[in-house]
Order: C-alpha cells, then sequence, then structure tokens
C-alpha cells in the first residue's frame, strides 16, 4: 500500500512538472519527444516479457489494437498535454479525477453494468460539482483555462472509452500486451503529427532540468507508474486501492500551491470536493 501511496504523490505531483515541461518544450514538442521515447520502453517491455517471441494477434485483433492506440494515445494523451498547458496543476487533476463517472456511463451503455440510485445520484453530484469548479474561470472571463478544462473532459471521456473498449483484450491477452501494442500502433502517428513542434525546439539548449523533467514524465510517472499501478492492482485488489486515486487532486493542489505559485478560492476548493464526493458515489454505489 505505501508504494500505491508513493505512486499516487508522483501523479500528483507530475500536473505541475507536465507545465513546467511545457512552458520550455510547447506541448508539442514534449510530444514529440515522448513517443520517440514510449515505443522504445514498449518494446524493452515485450522483450522483458515474452523474449523474442511476442504475442501473435488475429488481425480483427490487431484492427482493434490500432484504434485503441488512436483512441487512447492520439486523442487522450494529445488532449491531456493541451489541456494542462491551457488549465491550471490543480484543474486538471480534478477535471481528470471524472472519468469514472464517463466509464460507468459507457459500461452501461454497453450492457456491462446497470446503475443502481446511489450511482445516478452520484453522476449528479459530481456534475454540479464540476459547474461550480469552473464558475470562477467561466465568470472571471478566463476563456483559455475554460476551453482547457472543456479539453480535459474531453480527454477523460476518450480515456474512459479506452478502458472499455480495451476490456475483451486485456482479459485475453493481458494488460501488458495490450498497453504496449497500443503504444506501437500509436506511436508513429504522433511523431508525425507533433513534427513540425518538434522541430521547432532547439534542443540542444534545454536545460538539464527540463530534460529531468521530460523523463520523469514520461518513463517515471506514465509508463512505470501504469505498470507498478497494474501490479498494486493485482496484488491489492482494486476495491482497496482505486479510492486511493481520490487523493491525487489535493496532491497536485498542494504541489501547484507550493511550487507554481496557484491559489484557490473557497468557491473552487468547495466545488472540487463535491465534484470527488460525486464520483466517489457513482464510482463505488453498487449495491453488493
Amino acid at each position: 500500500m505505501l508504494l500505491a501511496l508513493a505512486l499516487v504523490l508522483v501523479w500528483g505531483a507530475n500536473f505541475s512538472v507536465q507545465k513546467a515541461v511545457f512552458s520550455a518544450l510547447s506541448p508539442g514538442g514534449f510530444l514529440f519527444a515522448r513517443y520517440l521515447i514510449m515505443p522504445a520502453c514498449a518494446v524493452l517491455l515485450l522483450w522483458q516479457q515474452f523474449g523474442t517471441r511476442w504475442p501473435r494477434l488475429a488481425r480483427a485483433e490487431i484492427r482493434a489494437l490500432v484504434r485503441l492506440g488512436l483512441m487512447g494515445h492520439v486523442l487522450h494523451v494529445g488532449l491531456v498535454t493541451y489541456g494542462i498547458h491551457w488549465s491550471t496543476a490543480f484543474s486538471s487533476s480534478v477535471i481528470l479525477a471524472v472519468g469514472p463517472v464517463f466509464t460507468l456511463l459507457l459500461l452501461r451503455r454497453a450492457g456491462y453494468e446497470r446503475l443502481t440510485r446511489a450511482q445516478v445520484a452520484g453522476v449528479s453530484v459530481a456534475c454540479a460539482g464540476v459547474l461550480v469548479f469552473l464558475s470562477d474561470k467561466l465568470l472571471a472571463g478566463r476563456w483559455q483555462a475554460s476551453s482547457g478544462d472543456l479539453v480535459l473532459l474531453v480527454a477523460a471521456a476518450a480515456f474512459s472509452a479506452y478502458t472499455v473498449a480495451a476490456k475483451p483484450l486485456i482479459e485475453k491477452h493481458g494488460g501488458v500486451t495490450v498497453m504496449a501494442y497500443a503504444t506501437l500502433a500509436a506511436s508513429p502517428v504522433l511523431v508525425l503529427l507533433s513534427l513540425p513542434a518538434g522541430l521547432s525546439v532547439d534542443w540542444a539548449a534545454v536545460s538539464p532540468a527540463i530534460w529531468a523533467g521530460t523523463l520523469w514524465a514520461v518513463i517515471v510517472s506514465a509508463f512505470v507508474g501504469w505498470l507498478v499501478w497494474g501490479w498494486v492492482n493485482a496484488v491489492r485488489g482494486v476495491a482497496r486501492t482505486a479510492p486511493l486515486v481520490y487523493l491525487m487532486p489535493p496532491v497536485a493542489g498542494l504541489v501547484a500551491w507550493a511550487f507554481m505559485g496557484e491559489s484557490y478560492t473557497w468557491v473552487k476548493l468547495g466545488g472540487a470536493a463535491v465534484t470527488l464526493a460525486g464520483v466517489a458515489l457513482a464510482q463505488f454505489g453498487r449495491v453488493r
């Protein structure tokens, strides 16, 4: 459990780290670097797990993995990167925490799960909390920050769609295979899309601190972080580890306040609390 708590601290701090990296490289420059690094990580992971005999997939499964790569990486990661850049670290963490609500609604639509009254109430409370949370930016006319939060909402929905669509493949081939293959499928597309931004960066002038932040965000937080989270879930059980995710926005808020100079009104803090309470109720309000 200590490992899971440490991972939540890493993920919470990563919002501020990414803000600093994006200001130096631009979001597109970061994506360019990220998807030159991620395929190498995926290949090393597959080699460590399977040696030279990687799992073989049927054509239909390959097509499904390509769609997963486009949904989970091109759409979700691309939107998250620009959304965090346009928004703030604390807002980004709160908005992305709404993801389980979208997952629940998609599972209901796909027929995998039925909503209880408590879950319907949780969805309603979470939506109300998001409106309260965004109200200060909307009333102040901070349109770029508001648009960043809306982009993050779409990104959260995209990741939920990825989660639901990946379920059959993960059950058959395992999470490592699906994550690595989806990464390999999406990386060439993202490198091409971010190529102009990547070429505009003077990489020789990038400071060691920015390089360290980039490697932290890509390798430690994203790649290793998700592997560790999957292992913790397998060992401790999802029911025991899932609530720890709700610690991430407070960690992100504290780190952003201490190192990025962010400040928060009582309305914003109240909206964040209501949002997280609604998400928790929607996620865990099941009848035994």
